[in-house]
């Protein structure tokens, strides 16, 4: 009889402590769609991206699966995340989809007739079926207004031949010491001094393989590793090494291909 008073004494106060003490954090699953980022989820539903990261054990952050689900906390209902590259652009429908990430790319039937209509029935085929899905994973190019002007002040160095020299980027005019801030969301892929001739140096990686540059700063304000989202401040505006009026130099670029960035800015 002691015995088992004892066993529902126990089972008693193993219930109150899964009810009360464990209970599930609030939040939602949020299920990723095609052409969505870490950055923009993270936006909709306004939860720091690198608490995103860390609850759902993301080891690469910029790249999501389609049909991945992430847990949101805090969220009470799930919400309508706009895809970062349009539907359109992004790639071709859910058949050519599958074949293209399977590896598998279906023959081509080739009949022999003589008829006008079986020739005309052969005759739209493509070639090599595995052309469209490639072509489908190549990025669209950003458009005006994809960056944000990353510090206020005028132009004081164009893009392009300046004389007998080509500048990769452009030079802002600053006060010493205002707010540097980043151009798009992004991961900080270098933050230091080491780079001969920029001063203090930041450099982040966006989506379709952009990356921002920012040279000349005071002081930098984001390690290496970290992400930032759009117009977060980054660092401090300072001068050249070689002395000279503050400024900011701000590159864009596509991979290694340098663009103008006043194409892309508002």
């Amino acid at each position: 009889m002691f015995r088992l008073l004892r066993y529902m004494l126990l089972t008693g106060i193993l219930s109150l402590w899964i009810t009360t003490g464990c209970a599930a954090p609030k939040g939602v699953y949020h299920t990723v769609q095609r052409g969505q980022t870490l950055y923009r989820i993270g936006r909709v539903y306004q939860v720091d991206v690198n608490r995103l990261a860390r609850l759902n054990r993301l080891n690469n952050r910029s790249q999501l699966k389609v049909g991945q689900r992430l847990f949101i906390p805090g969220a009470s209902r799930v919400k309508y995340v706009p895809a970062t590259v349009p539907a359109s652009s992004s790639g071709t429908r859910k058949s050519v989809g599958s074949s293209a990430s399977s590896g598998r790319v279906a023959k081509p039937v080739r009949k022999k007739s003589t008829s006008a209509s079986a020739a005309s029935s052969v005759k739209p085929t493509p070639a090599k079926p595995s052309r469209p899905a490639a072509v489908s994973k190549k990025a669209p190019a950003a458009v005006k207004g994809t960056f944000v002007w990353p510090a206020r002040g005028s132009l004081l160095k164009k893009f392009g031949q300046n004389g007998s020299q080509t500048s990769k980027g452009i030079e802002i005019a600053t006060r010493s010491g205002s707010a540097v801030v980043a151009a798009a969301a992004g991961k900080v892929t270098y933050s230091g001094d080491g780079i001969k001739g920029f001063g203090n140096l930041v450099i982040l990686k966006h989506d379709h393989s952009y990356f921002t540059v920012y040279g000349f700063n005071q002081a930098n304000l984001v390690t290496t590793g970290s992400f930032v989202s759009q117009g977060q401040k980054i660092a401090l505006a300072g001068r050249p090494p070689g002395g000279g009026q503050s400024r900011l130099h701000f590159e864009i670029r596509r991979g290694k291909e340098a663009v103008n960035p006043i194409k892309l800015l508002p």
